[in-house]
């Protein structure tokens, strides 16, 4: 069964230096992190039922099993990856890590 991180950045003070820095910085140390199989973005601005969102991006990345989030994370990549996180991310962020099955 896959797993999957679901990430979602709140908006930050400059959306458009987080823009550069998440897709030209993040993205290339993200696809580093063993065990990625898959990893979406969102595209436009995010918004729920009630109107917009507090999240500015919505990133999900697919992994075989928790068990290859958790090594993953674990590794040098990842935690570069991690670390990278706090330049860019000045409105914040969540992660949810959990395994996915369709129904």
């Amino acid at each position: 069964m896959a797993a999957q991180i679901i990430v979602s950045y709140r908006t930050p003070a400059d959306p458009k230096a987080f823009d550069k820095h998440y897709f030209e910085t993040h993205v290339p140390l993200a696809w580093k992190i063993p065990g990625v199989r898959k990893y979406q973005v969102s595209r436009g601005p995010v918004i729920t039922p009630a109107g917009p969102s507090p999240f500015h991006l919505i990133a999900t990345l697919t992994f075989d099993n928790l068990a290859a989030i958790q090594s993953a994370f674990g590794s040098p990549e990842g935690q570069a990856a991690l670390a990278d996180v706090q330049k860019f991310a000045t409105g914040g962020v969540e992660m949810n890590f959990f395994e996915a099955g369709e129904v």
